[in-house]
């Protein structure tokens, strides 16, 4: 391509941007962090009214960044859902953390969630001090997660605790939002609070897309939270998803479609295989049964799954694993 030919290309994203940008329409990006399961991916899904990231009650179960989009007539917010910041045990947890710190550095608002049911420890100062320690640092929001699990009292010493953090530390807090998402309180003041911060700019997304993230990784997130279910130990960590094969059947009336997915549930060892696979393929067999009603309802169409257990051995530190399974 010459360089008149460059010329014209940045001319026509810039004319486009700026078509796409009117007064008074704000846009931007917001990510939420905190502690391993402290509400982030909850609140994602309960900000854009669908099911892109994984939420259960397992600790650091989120690797991959998701991005959500939350659009109104006079706003666009590009929620990013990052992997809580941890103590890496393994070359994933190394890279998940690099991935949380990239992120903040490209957002404008940071969430920092601080869940009412736990006091605020080291942990927390640890992450919200990393935040202070940025070059450039998003205008911060503290959002008192899971308020339905503690009475007012307890509400209130958690939200004092939050604003002593910020003397402690030397940040400000725009705001302070306690909210939860599994019952939806407060949630649409949470995104009206992160909208409020964001600066005018052009709608990133097409009207009705709720996220970026390709199908097969959507389906992938899925079938991994259906295997998340039930076990316990060290298993939650090693547990991985690939897709083989997926794609809409063929000779199919467009009235009854069908699709088709084949994919690997990826262990570190033959007695974690064993416990995936469950008594005569039990544990498999229900795994199977929850994905796919999950990926139905995201997709609104029938889907037939085929599960199959794959051992990776260490694939958790194993670079060519780690690059295959796309960490």
């Amino acid at each position: 391509m010459d360089g008149e030919d460059e010329v014209s290309d940045v001319d026509y994203v810039a004319t486009r941007v700026a078509e796409a940008t009117r007064p008074g329409f704000h846009s931007g990006f917001a990510c939420f962090v905190g502690r391993p399961n402290a509400g982030k991916s909850t609140l994602t899904n309960a900000l854009v009214g669908a099911q892109i990231a994984i939420a259960t009650d397992k600790p650091q179960t989120t690797r991959h960044v998701i991005r959500g989009v939350v659009t109104t007539d006079d706003s666009q917010l590009v929620v990013i859902d990052t992997p809580g910041l941890h103590k890496p045990r393994t070359l994933l947890g190394q890279r998940l953390n690099d991935l949380v710190r990239d992120t903040w550095s490209q957002v404008d608002v940071i969430g920092v969630c601080l869940p009412c049911d736990q006091r605020i420890g080291p942990g927390d100062s640890y992450l919200v001090g990393q935040i202070a320690q940025l070059t450039h640092r998003p205008l911060l929001v503290a959002l008192a997660t899971k308020s339905d699990l503690v009475g007012d009292s307890r509400l209130a010493a958690h939200l004092a605790s939050i604003a002593a953090l910020e003397t402690e530390l030397g940040v400000r807090f725009e705001h302070i939002v306690p909210c939860s998402a599994v019952l939806g309180s407060q949630v649409e003041e949470v995104r009206q609070t992160i909208i409020s911060l964001l600066p005018e700019g052009p709608a990133y997304y097409p009207d009705g897309e709720i996220t970026d993230e390709p199908t097969e990784t959507l389906v992938a997130e899925l079938i991994r939270a259906a295997a998340l279910e039930g076990v316990r130990e060290e298993l939650p960590h090693s547990i991985a998803v690939e897709i083989v094969e997926m794609g809409q059947r063929p000779d199919r009336p467009e009235d009854r479609p069908l699709l088709d997915v084949v994919a690997s549930l990826i262990v570190e060892r033959d007695s974690q295989k064993g416990i995936m696979i469950g008594h005569k393929g039990a544990h498999i067999k229900d795994v199977g049964t929850r994905a796919r009603l999950q990926i139905s309802a995201l997709l609104g169409t029938p889907v037939h799954l085929d599960l199959q257990v794959k051992v990776l051995k260490d694939w958790q530190s194993d670079p060519k694993y780690l690059n295959r399974l796309g960490f």
